[in-house]
Formats: C-alpha cells, sequence, structure tokens
C-alpha cells in the first residue's frame, strides 16, 4: 500500500500529556497547520488554561496511568469526534542522581507513568491508527537510552521499555499493511526544543510511512 500524505490539515491528533510547555507548542503549531487537537490532562486546572490560550482545542481530563480511565476516554473522543489520526505522547518527567543504590522504587514508579501511559493510550486507539490513512504516532525519548549513567538508571530505562515499545508498535503497523507510522524523537533535553519538535511533529503528516516508520530520530539545538 502507498501512502500519498497530504499535510495535517484535517487531522485528528490526540496530545498525551498536553499540558507541559511542549504540548502547548504541538498543539499551536497543529491547529495552525489546521489539525484538529485533542489535548488530554489529568489536571482539570491546567487543562482550563490551555482551553483558554489554545480556543479550538478539545480537553479531556484523564489519567492515562489508570486503564480504567483510558478506555472510557477513548469512547468519549470517538463520541464527539470520531476516530483519532495521531498520538503525541508527551507524558514525562526526570527523577535521579546518586548512583545505584539512590535508584528507589518511588522514583522508578513515578517514571514507570509516562511507560504505562503510552502502552494504555496506545492499545485503546490502536484500531484508529490500523484505520486511517495517515496514522502517526510519536513519543519524545532521551538521548540516556544510547549512553545510560548510574545515576539516570531508572530514567534510561523506562526510556528504553517506552523506544521498545514504539518499535512493536511499528512492527504492527506494517504487518497491518496500514499507511501509519511509529516515530520516536529523541532528545538531551527538550528546554528550548519545543518549536522544532512542534514542527517535526506537523511534518509527520507530510512524509511517507515507509520513511518514518520505526524511525528513531535525534533532536538538538
Amino acid at each position: 500500500m502507498t501512502d500519498h500524505p497530504t499535510g495535517a490539515a484535517g487531522r485528528t491528533v490526540l496530545i498525551a500529556g498536553a499540558t507541559s510547555a511542549s504540548g502547548r507548542a504541538v498543539a499551536r503549531a497543529l491547529l495552525e497547520a489546521g489539525a484538529r487537537v485533542i489535548a488530554v490532562g489529568s489536571d482539570r486546572g491546567r487543562l482550563g488554561e490551555f482551553a483558554a490560550e489554545l480556543p479550538g482545542v478539545i480537553t479531556e481530563l484523564a489519567d492515562l496511568t489508570d486503564q480504567m480511565q483510558v478506555w472510557p476516554l477513548a469512547m468519549r473522543v470517538h463520541g464527539r469526534v470520531g476516530d483519532v489520526d495521531g498520538i503525541i505522547h508527551l507524558v514525562g518527567g526526570w527523577r535521579g542522581g546518586g548512583g545505584i543504590p539512590a535508584q528507589t522504587e518511588e522514583d522508578y514508579r513515578v517514571l514507570e507513568r509516562s511507560f504505562s501511559s503510552l502502552r494504555h493510550i496506545s492499545r485503546a486507539l490502536w484500531d484508529d491508527l490500523v484505520a486511517s490513512p495517515a496514522g502517526r504516532i510519536a513519543i519524545v525519548s532521551s538521548t540516556a537510552v544510547e549512553r545510560p549513567l548510574a545515576g539516570g538508571a531508572n530514567y534510561a530505562a523506562v526510556k528504553a521499555a517506552s523506544e521498545a515499545w514504539m518499535q512493536s508498535l511499528a512492527h504492527g503497523l506494517g504487518k497491518e499493511g496500514t499507511t501509519g507510522a511509529a516515530v520516536t524523537f529523541r532528545v538531551k533535553s527538550l528546554a528550548g526544543l519545543e518549536e522544532r519538535l512542534a514542527n517535526e511533529v506537523v511534518a509527520l503528516w507530510s512524509a511517507d510511512a515507509s520513511e518514518l516508520n520505526g524511525r528513531v530520530e535525534t533532536l538538538s539545538a
């Protein structure tokens, strides 16, 4: 099957972790490109501020680490806007330092939330990605996966797991014979790269799936 992308205009894109600085940049860029944006967050107040800042965004309150909230979320999204064409997963965070003995269970559980949310939302909306003429899913990972350090062992391990999940999604999309693609962006730090990330996300709908699927791209200043 050959993908004939027409850009982001008219696509319906769900952003997980949307109320972060990077989420705002991505949402704004997608709106300007003519996409319909669904912003998902777990803080009602921040979602309200987000909606006021970016008129036209559709907001949904849900904790994506809780599978019992994710499936109802998918049903609400389908009821409000129909199927989605993309998932941009920006749920993240950092905890670390102190070497291997200091890689606590508490820190790991906090970091692992990003992986859990990725698993839940990609499974809940998998059929959408498969059915879309240009399904796209993307995450932001870390260059720590390439060079894990003792002080960031928990963090690197969770990011590596997320990347493995994305490669599995890429294989699944390819196996289904779809025009979908799973893409991983790696950064050392997102600070200062929000606009670059936003532009890269919009560009996902201007490239063939065959060029994108399974790609791991490092973004730097």
